[in-house]
């Protein structure tokens, strides 16, 4: 049966996402950096900002779902609409734009599909494996080899941690201490809950904070996913980025190769969950991967209709 034209939307707490896909693979890709988390951590509701940014950002996804005519599209939320108490009212202002409500995800709905998203793009791999996926308001760690056996979901993100530690410009020493210990005590709780984190063969790791580092190191003047997917990123290569993200003002930062504009504010946040990850399973690096929930939700659409 040939595969039908389908749809997903990620809202995530830093950027949202689309993804077209027909029998020939990808039609149309976005993504737009709306911070609809933004200040979710401290007050508990999405903030009229990043809703605004956010729903300009669906206008465009509009079109390109009108373009394309999907027969399915399934729009998902996640750690900031978890977080929020005017949620109901977000996805009805979400679902009047976009023409589609969403649906919002658990920690571990969010953490299963990021697996199988991931998994599926770098089938060459053996062995346990386990996926962090770090996103603005959450990580998500996954541990299994062709199917998640355990999944678990912490309140540690690339935004949550920027806005709860890093208030200096740039941070200061003690702030970029405190937010990496309070990554690792997080990351403590990963392994006494879900200890087969530490059989892990290999690490691979989703998200916009990981994408963005890996192109930082590799010089990328234009992101290009196909050169980040599968990059094997070493440790001291990871550290080597934090600390010259983490040492450079907002105004100096912006200027490094491969780094977004619109992502400067809080990759360093990012990044301090990534090497607190890395330092306390002491790994020696980790496989970058370009998919994900995207991907995962575009295959159970396609699953849904053989």
């Amino acid at each position: 049966m040939t595969r039908p034209v389908v749809a997903a939307v990620e809202l995530g707490s830093t950027s949202i996402k689309l993804l077209v896909a027909g029998p020939d693979g990808p039609r149309a890709q976005a993504t737009a950096v709306t911070r609809l988390g933004r200040e979710v951590d401290r007050t508990g509701r999405i903030g009229a900002v990043g809703l605004e940014r956010t729903l300009a950002a669906l206008g465009d996804f509009r079109s390109l779902l009108e373009r394309h005519h999907p027969e399915a599209v399934r729009v998902v939320a996640t750690s900031a609409c978890r977080d929020a108490t005017n949620r109901d009212d977000v996805f009805d202002a979400i679902a009047e734009v976009l023409g589609h409500r969403p649906t919002l995800l658990t920690g571990a709905e969010e953490g299963r599909l990021g697996f199988l998203g991931a998994r599926a793009a770098l089938s060459e791999l053996t062995g346990p494996t386990l996926v962090v996926d770090i996103g603005g308001g959450s990580t998500e760690f996954m541990i299994g080899e062709t199917e998640p056996t355990g999944v678990m979901s912490i309140d540690v993100g690339a935004g949550r941690i920027t806005e709860r530690h890093l208030h200096s410009d740039p941070p200061h020493p003690a702030e970029l201490s405190n937010a990496i210990g309070w990554a690792l005590d997080h990351v403590d709780d990963v392994l006494r809950d879900l200890p087969a984190v530490a059989e892990a063969t290999t690490i691979v790791g989703l998200g916009g904070t990981v994408k963005v580092a890996a192109a930082v190191e590799l010089g990328l003047a234009e992101y290009d996913p196909a050169k980040v997917h599968g990059f094997v990123f070493p440790r001291d290569a990871v550290e080597d980025v934090f600390r010259t993200l983490a040492t450079e003002p907002l105004a100096d930062r912006i200027h490094n190769p491969g780094l977004p504009a619109d992502r400067a504010e809080v990759i360093v946040g990012g990044c301090c969950v990534l090497v607190a990850v890395l330092r306390k399973l002491n790994a020696p690096g980790l496989v970058v991967s370009s998919h994900g929930v995207l991907d995962a939700l575009v295959a159970g659409l396609w699953e849904e209709r053989s």
